[in-house]
């Protein structure tokens, strides 16, 4: 058979008339992209075959029918396949950045199904695209792109819609795209872009232009996109100069404000997307544009973090009348009238495996939610040990064959639910949030974005981008709390990862620090996590977790929860000054690509001091154990000297330690500042309590040695 040659500056895609992609050539150094292999480009997926002949020949069930037939007319191509009666006609548009296949309509036969009475053809998905690209050194998932140093293969989406993933094979992985019916199957778009990998963004600058979509290149090349973030439960206005003096000890130039600081809240998430202002807000909105707007002129950027897909409980959505578009993950017809003392619900279907978890038996017929103790699985089918008016909902009757079902309760807290991602509910809600956010916000976090019914693949994003596509103005960047492909070009911030007790700290950073590597590969940064500045942290914790950041090119968020935590804190200053040291030092580009090379590869731990000339130092240091685990200390060599940092979780406590007098200096935080020794028959005597430096005229080992044996008095 021919072959359909499609070109333009970057590449040569050639698509055989058999159905299959031939090849795929990089024009700046010719090389073949993909692997010899006669995958079809494009194949159609029925539910099980209709045409009569074909259904009593073949299984009747899901199957998928490959193009066998490939005609170029005109911009269209017209596929045909193997079995199936019908075509499908596919729009191509070729720009010099990228080649793009619509599927515009389906070529049904007057003689294909005539006898059935049923719309056609029967599709029930349509391979977009599909082709196998030869292994490279890189493959990033959620961008579905493969590249190394020199070459990027990358096919995508232009919208929520399509659905895009891969297969690896030996040698190979193949990339596809597709439609799928009852999410959109007509209209769909995939765009296939082949480049040098450093004009890959452009490329996908110049599509997300040209198709309307959220500027997710645009937004990875903001001057902030690194910078690491401070958030708080209690930002408002009789509160927000306090946390703007804490921000400033900690060089931070983002604020992002949680929702519970601005609208009402009493547990979790119960009041979620109630939109009540707190009484701190007597003007509502204007209050909050006005507190904006002193964050603003302190030099400071505002976001929101918000939960777009949650529901509170105590809302006006779920009670006294729980609202038609709450979520159901699983639907019962009553097989008997409801009245209203009925403490058991007769239904047409077997409840097996109907959630049982005691925080989520909850039912919803029409406006009233229902508890229940259990279920019957023998017919008559029923639930058992109902409590009506669960929620404080109105308790009404309900007839014979109405249909409701179970209440789709978040796993977090059970305090809210999930709405109905194909209602317009979520646009409700996004209608709110942009009016929240035309108070002057500049960014956002999409938390509980994994809180849609599945297919999640369309809804994560799709959730989002309801949202994204209402805010007034386009936001710096976003992060969110889940992620699917379309996400790519919303969340230009990846997610943040969670909360992790100081104890735990060390040890838990191994996830976004592989997350970071991951994101990597999709040319994405991670924010390395909501650090809690606990009563128990101290500034190595934040050397630590900022180390690792900083050599990924990743921020992090600063979490000063509630100002009555903070005050807790007898370190909070030293903490603060850490930060601000590596976030600094970050911006005024301290670590050169060597440095950061140097720490995603050792596993020792580093402090970043700040030398008698005001210049900074990165320095290797070793934990020495103490029998008071409320003192800290570590040591390392600089300048043939050695070196211990000490502080104590506390109020403070003398330690006596075999250091010569006459050898032994201490200093305050900023290594100038002399802090008092105290000379003993065998050794000095100093304080421990804020961060301070010992130097010592003797071995790093003969150090570790006397602070191991140091006796506390």
């Amino acid at each position: 058979m021919g072959c359909i040659v499609f070109e333009n500056s970057k590449f040569k895609f050639v698509i055989n008339e058999g159905g299959y992609a031939e090849s795929l050539v990089l024009k700046s150094n010719g090389e073949e992209l993909l692997a010899d292999e006669k995958i079809p480009f494009f194949t159609v997926t029925q539910e099980r075959p209709f045409n009569n002949e074909i259904k009593l020949i073949y299984m009747n069930k899901r199957t998928t029918y490959p193009a066998n037939r490939i005609r170029r007319e005109g911009d269209k191509l017209i596929v045909g396949f193997e079995l199936a009666p019908y075509e499908a006609a596919v729009a191509v548009t070729l720009t010099d950045s990228y080649i793009s296949f619509t599927l515009e309509d389906f070529i049904v036969h007057p003689t294909d199904y005539d006898y059935l009475k049923m719309d056609t053809p029967p599709a029930v998905e349509f391979r977009l695209a599909q082709i196998p690209v030869k292994d490279r050194e890189k493959y990033g998932k959620w961008l579905n792109v493969m590249w190394d140093d020199g070459v990027a293969v990358n096919l995508l989406a232009t919208s929520p819609y399509e659905r895009i993933d891969s297969e690896e094979r030996r040698g190979f992985r193949i990339l596809s795209a597709d439609a799928v019916k009852g999410i959109k199957l007509r209209g769909c778009t995939a765009s296939l872009i082949v480049s040098k990998t450093d004009e890959l963004l452009d490329a996908i600058d110049a599509l997300e232009v040209d198709y309307g979509m959220p500027r997710g290149v645009k937004s990875r090349r903001g001057k902030l996109i690194n910078s690491s973030i401070y958030r708080s439960n209690d930002i408002m206005p009789d509160t927000v100069d306090r946390h703007i003096a804490i921000m400033k000890k900690a060089g931070l130039k983002l604020m992002t404000v949680y929702y519970v600081s601005i609208y009402e809240y009493v547990n979790r998430y119960s009041h979620c997307n109630g939109f009540k202002f707190r009484p701190e807000y007597p003007e509502g909105l204007e209050s909050l544009r006005k507190m904006l707007d002193k964050i603003k002129a302190a030099g400071i950027t505002p976001g929101i973090h918000f939960l777009h897909t949650h529901i509170g409980m105590r809302t006006s959505y779920v009670t006294p009348h729980a609202d038609r578009r709450l979520n159901l993950t699983r639907k019962f017809t009553l097989s008997k009238p409801l009245s209203h003392n009925e403490s058991e619900i007769y239904v047409d279907e077997n409840p097996t495996d109907t959630v049982m978890h005691p925080d989520c038996r909850v039912l919803k017929f029409g406006t009233e939610l229902i508890g229940y103790e259990g279920y019957t699985t023998e017919p008559p089918y029923r639930f058992v040990g109902c409590v009506r008016g669960y929620n404080d909902t109105e308790i009404v009757e309900h007839p014979e064959g109405q249909i409701g079902g179970v209440l789709d309760i978040t796993e977090y807290s059970a305090t809210s639910v999930y709405l109905d991602q194909n209602s317009d509910l979520q646009d409700e809600i996004a209608d709110k949030l942009a009016e929240l956010y035309s108070a002057g916000f500049e960014f956002a976090y999409f938390d509980g974005s994994e809180g849609t019914p599945p297919p999640y693949e369309f809804h994560v994003p799709n959730a989002q981008y309801r949202v994204y596509k209402k805010f007034p103005t386009e936001p710096l960047f976003c992060e969110g709390a889940a992620k699917a492909h379309f996400s790519w070009h919303i969340l230009s911030g990846a997610n943040a990862f969670d909360v992790f007790k100081t104890y735990e700290f060390k040890e838990k950073l191994a996830f976004p620090v592989t997350a970071a590597a991951e994101m990597k590969n999709d040319f994405t940064r991670v924010n390395f996590g909501w650090w809690d500045i606990f009563p128990d942290t101290y500034p190595n914790i934040y050397d630590y977790g900022m180390s690792r950041a900083v050599a990924w090119d990743c921020p992090t968020t600063i979490c000063g929860r509630r100002l009555e935590i903070l005050d807790t804190c007898p370190l909070l200053d030293d903490n603060l000054e850490a930060l601000r040291r590596w976030e600094t030092a970050k911006h005024d580009g301290f670590f050169t690509e060597d440095v950061k090379k140097y720490l995603r590869e050792t596993k020792d731990e580093h402090t970043l001091i700040v030398n008698e000339n005001g210049e900074y130092e990165l320095c290797k240091v070793k934990e020495v154990s103490s029998s008071d685990e409320n003192m800290h200390v570590f040591v390392f060599e600089r300048g043939g000297a050695s070196y211990a940092s000490l502080c104590y979780v506390g109020e403070g406590v003398k330690i006596k330690l075999g250091v010569d007098f006459d050898k032994a200096e201490y200093f305050e935080s900023d290594l100038k500042s002399r802090s008092e020794i105290t000379d003993s028959s065998d050794g000095i005597i100093i304080s421990v309590s804020k961060l301070r430096y010992l130097k010592a005229d003797m071995s790093i080992d003969e150090l570790s040695t006397a602070l191991k044996n140091a006796a506390v008095i």
